[in-house]
């Protein structure tokens, strides 16, 4: 789950990180009215959208007055702000974050998530601030500094002191970095989180370590331990159909491709996915009905992929453990009868009743293309969608 940056300041200053004063507008008169209250008289007004590259969209802005910031919420909001990461539709300002300003002599980043191949909470860190940490990677790869933190110990002094002298640092500064990293890694384990960014974070000219941005996302299957954090949740940042399909436990994410998959295990869809696009496809989501799931939530997957304009066919590649293939076909039967099936389908099931699956689905009258394997499968959803164009 992501929060707007407000919300993840909000929470990071509970927890010792240095912010800047602010606060959250809706309105161009409450953006002027925040920004009176704000110290000094340089104000920045910055969209709030879950996506990041907003200032290279237009949706961060330094004002001088209180009136330039009203005048700038006014343009922002409603506006749709097309950065890198929402893609050519955009997404619509809803909320402005008006922010004071402070004086920056250096820009860094600092970024904390769990390494998959250690198992460690990992710090990264490198001079190049205010630039997304993957051009970092691809072009100055050793201008990214990692620290693991053995979940034996936690977080200690000496792992922020490690840092802190990797970015060249003084005493000073270090001793403040030390305190904001100790707070983000207790944000970053009492939370549950799975990321938090700070891009850029600045050293004031003041000497002071501020969180000039900052970006949080949390474990959805730890929310239920935090049901303040999932108050937090802004479902109008988030995919209609992934809400739709979190609501019954599927585990649901739309791609650009136009050939819809419905598979049960995380790992296999990730496979029939690769697969379709080795055949010459593209895959129109990733859908994974879990090992467990009922006729119920098969019908409601199908229903699911089948409203999507994009898609032009249907791969269903099954393996029937748990899950029996007599209960998938069972769904997909159902949802037929629900759903008007106006694309070519391709089922592919193996594994626990297999054969009863077969005979539900060929006793079914419905226009399905059956496959043994998932190379036979990939090959004919791509060929029957080609045809069918």
């Amino acid at each position: 789950m992501n929060i707007h940056e407000y919300q993840a300041k909000e929470i990071l200053a509970k927890y010792g990180v240095t912010v800047l004063q602010g606060g959250v507008a809706y309105t161009p008169a409450e953006a002027e009215r925040i920004a009176k209250g704000l110290p000094g008289t340089i104000r920045v007004v910055k969209a709030q959208i879950h996506a990041g590259g907003r200032g290279k969209a237009g949706g961060v802005k330094l004002v001088k007055s209180n009136q330039e910031a009203r005048d700038v919420a006014k343009s922002l909001l409603g506006k749709t702000l097309v950065t890198h990461q929402t893609g050519p539709k955009g997404k619509e300002v809803k909320r402005v974050y008006i922010e004071e300003g402070c004086e920056i002599a250096t820009e860094l980043y600092l970024g904390m998530l769990v390494d998959r191949q250690s198992g460690y909470i990992t710090i990264l860190a490198s001079t190049e601030g205010g630039v997304e940490i993957e051009t970092v990677a691809k072009k100055t790869p050793k201008k990214i500094l990692k620290v693991g933190i053995d979940p034996q110990v936690g977080m200690q002094p000496f792992y922020a002191r490690k840092v802190a002298v990797g970015l060249g640092l003084d005493i000073k500064t270090g001793t403040g970095l030390v305190k904001f990293l100790l707070g983000m890694y207790r944000a970053f384990t009492e939370l549950d989180c799975s990321q938090i960014e700070i891009n850029p974070l600045v050293i004031t000219k003041n000497n002071e370590v501020v969180a000039l941005d900052a970006k949080i996302n949390f474990d959805d299957n730890a929310l239920f331990r935090h049901k303040d954090v999932e108050e937090l949740r802004d479902e109008d940042e988030e995919d209609p159909m992934e809400r739709e399909a979190a609501r019954h436990d599927l585990n649901y994410i739309k791609l650009d491709g136009n050939i819809g998959c419905m598979v049960n295990g995380a790992g296999l869809a990730m496979a029939t996915m690769d697969i379709i696009k080795l055949s010459g496809g593209d895959p129109a989501n990733f859908l994974d009905v879990g090992g467990g799931a009922t006729r119920e939530r098969v019908t409601t997957a199908f229903k699911l992929i089948l409203s999507d304009p994009k898609v032009e066919g249907v791969l269903v590649n099954i393996f029937g453990g748990i899950m029996r293939c007599d209960a998938i076909a069972d769904g997909i039967v159902a949802a037929a009868r629900d759903v008007t099936i106006h694309v070519p389908l391709v089922v592919r099931l193996e594994g626990t009743n297999v054969d009863l699956g077969k005979q539900i689905l060929a006793d079914s009258g419905l226009a399905i293309i059956p496959a043994e394997t998932m190379a036979d499968a990939a090959k004919k959803i791509v060929a029957a969608v080609k045809e069918a164009s």
